[in-house]
């Protein structure tokens, strides 16, 4: 593991091609990202799965995907059943507190049987955004409620399912995407409320899942921290706040690389991401000339952001015993979730 580079990459297509081969065997990265257009087909998922992890010499490397429910799920049916949007369950929670917390654990430990299943061992959920009346749509559905106490019991209760499962949560978006008027996958969000307003809203349930292994950073501009940067290349956002207020000491990285949000060349935005003090770099369109380019300027894994990823997985091997069966029996009595 002390070789692996301090990114996560994506591929081109459901299987890899001989120069994938031989880019990742000589890259090494720590992780590799899948969506949609990697998923065909149960054996195809487990083989390409299962080759990422041979280039890199690892059987237990990391392999991510955002398997949220609602509009972002990359599995689905017939491979993985169709799951409710949070904001789904946050209604629950908001009739019967109880059974909100049970309906985000359930749901989450069905994430960990269908993405096992495929080897997959992580997931990019739960999303800790709490959204303000007029924010872009971007995040909407996505986030459990808008009050940041309920965000906050939600999210512990589906890390905790994850978890459950072998499967890897990680935080997003820190310090609060919620607030922004734009989509970063398009264009750079810029949020103008004063810290004390984000430190009463925004903040609140990343504070409240400090502990978690791993954080994704959001590629947002708050003016009152850094007027400049957004939150992945701001080095006063990641230490004041993220480290600093918040108190997360979990691997952080970045969203994605070459959403339209960060500015610069690939090689540039990666070095900055990493000067910030991000601990990888995230790649996931899987175009080969932008990860050579990240590639170059990405060391191996180090430091104390070497020991904050061995501590990520170190928690994969902790799966409880629960029953596939009741678990979903249970939550399609909450939830009529088509398999």
């Amino acid at each position: 593991m002390s070789e692996s580079k301090a990114v996560i990459l994506g591929a081109a297509g459901t299987s890899l091609t001989d120069e994938e081969i031989a880019f990742y065997k000589g890259e090494r990265p720590w992780g590799f990202i899948l969506f949609a257009r990697n998923i065909a087909e149960p054996g195809q998922v487990r083989d390409l799965v299962a080759a990422m992890r041979d280039c890199v010499g690892n059987p237990d490397a990391p392999v991510f995907v955002d398997q949220e429910g609602g509009r972002v799920q990359r599995f689905r049916a017939p491979l993985a059943a169709e799951y409710p949007p949070a904001s789904a369950l946050g209604a629950l929670y908001q009739h019967d507190p109880q059974a909100g917390l049970r309906a985000a654990w359930l749901m989450s430990r069905l994430h960990a049987f269908d993405l096992r299943k495929y080897g997959v061992n992580a997931d990019c959920l739960p999303v800790l955004d709490v959204p303000v009346e007029g924010a872009h749509d971007v995040i909407g559905g996505r986030a459990y409620a808008k009050r940041p106490e309920i965000v906050a019991a939600m999210g512990k209760a589906a890390a905790e399912g994850l978890e459950a499962g072998g499967v890897l949560p990680v935080i997003k978006h820190m310090p609060g995407h919620g607030r922004a008027f734009s989509d970063s996958h398009h264009q750079l969000p810029v949020v103008e409320a004063s810290l004390d307003v984000l430190r009463a809203h925004d903040f609140v349930p990343f504070r409240a899942m400090r502990d978690a292994p791993m954080g994704m950073t959001a590629h947002v501009v708050y003016t009152s921290i850094d007027p400049e940067k957004p939150a992945t290349t701001s080095a006063r956002v990641i230490e004041t706040i993220i480290r600093g207020e918040i108190g997360f000491d979990g691997l952080l990285m970045s969203d994605d690389v070459s959403m339209r949000a960060l500015s610069g060349d690939f090689g540039t935005r990666a070095e900055a991401i990493l000067a910030a003090g991000c601990d990888v770099v995230l790649h996931c369109n899987g175009v080969m000339s932008e990860m050579s380019a990240v590639c170059e300027r990405v060391p191996a894994l180090a430091g104390r952001s070497l020991e904050r990823a061995k501590a990520a997985v170190k928690g994969l091997a902790r799966r409880d015993d629960t029953l596939e069966a009741a678990v979903r029996a249970e939550f399609d009595a909450m939830f009529a979730a088509v398999a």
